[in-house]
């Protein structure tokens, strides 16, 4: 295992890279609100991203799981922010250094989770399971207002709900009363605990054996 000591003596290319960031402040992760700024893309999941655990070694987040890329991870090894707890078989060469690349980091300094739950297009979907209020369909998800706006309904949490675009064009502009439609449950503002949770129904594709004993999934895992 490497400690953080030793990712310190980091050298020529890599020094450079890793180097660079730390003086302009690029550690992607670690700028701004790192608790929601992940690698996301599925791609990059093939370039050795790093789990990041909060001082608790919890995950900071299921959905989307808290990954930063390889690059931030050593750089905040660098800062001495994060420990290294696991790595990839993988290494990479400066003209005269190797290392291997941290799988597993955890904050030196615990972050306090977010109370506060934005209302976005994202954390909606989440809230509704990623299926539509009205069918329980999946996919072609849109959102729709309960009061239709054309009768004072609000852009809220108590008042839009996930939606096929099947069934948001069948509502339309109508009532619920009108339409004949029903609702799977009431729309409600959720707890950010209460997302963090769902969150676990929905493990990625890609999960690296060194993850696994730091996750914990409601849905059920492939062999």
């Amino acid at each position: 295992m490497c400690h953080a000591r030793q990712a310190c003596h980091v050298s020529g290319a890599i020094y450079s890279h890793v180097q660079s960031g730390v003086q302009a402040g690029a550690v992607t992760g670690m700028q701004g609100d790192f608790r929601s700024d992940f690698v996301r893309e599925p791609a990059a999941l093939r370039h050795h991203p790093a789990l990041v655990l909060n001082a608790d070694y919890r995950p900071l987040s299921y959905y989307p799981l808290s990954l930063w890329s390889w690059q931030d991870a050593v750089k905040a090894v660098w800062l001495d922010r994060v420990d290294i707890v696991a790595e990839y078989d993988h290494v990479v060469h400066s003209p005269s250094t190797r290392i291997r690349i941290p799988s597993v980091i955890v904050l030196k300094d615990f972050v306090k989770p977010q109370k506060r739950v934005a209302f976005t297009r994202f954390n909606l979907f989440l809230r509704d399971e990623f299926r539509c209020q009205y069918c329980g369909a999946r996919g072609d998800l849109t959102f729709d207002h309960v009061v239709p706006r054309a009768s004072g309904g609000r852009t809220s949490w108590q008042n839009v709900v996930a939606a096929c675009a099947r069934c948001n064009l069948s509502k339309g502009s109508k009532s619920l009363k009108r339409s004949g439609m029903t609702l799977r449950k009431p729309p409600r503002a959720p707890g950010a605990e209460e997302l963090r949770n769902l969150g676990r129904k929905f493990p990625p594709g890609h999960l690296h054996d060194s993850w696994l004993d730091f996750l914990y999934w409601d849905a059920e895992l492939e062999a």
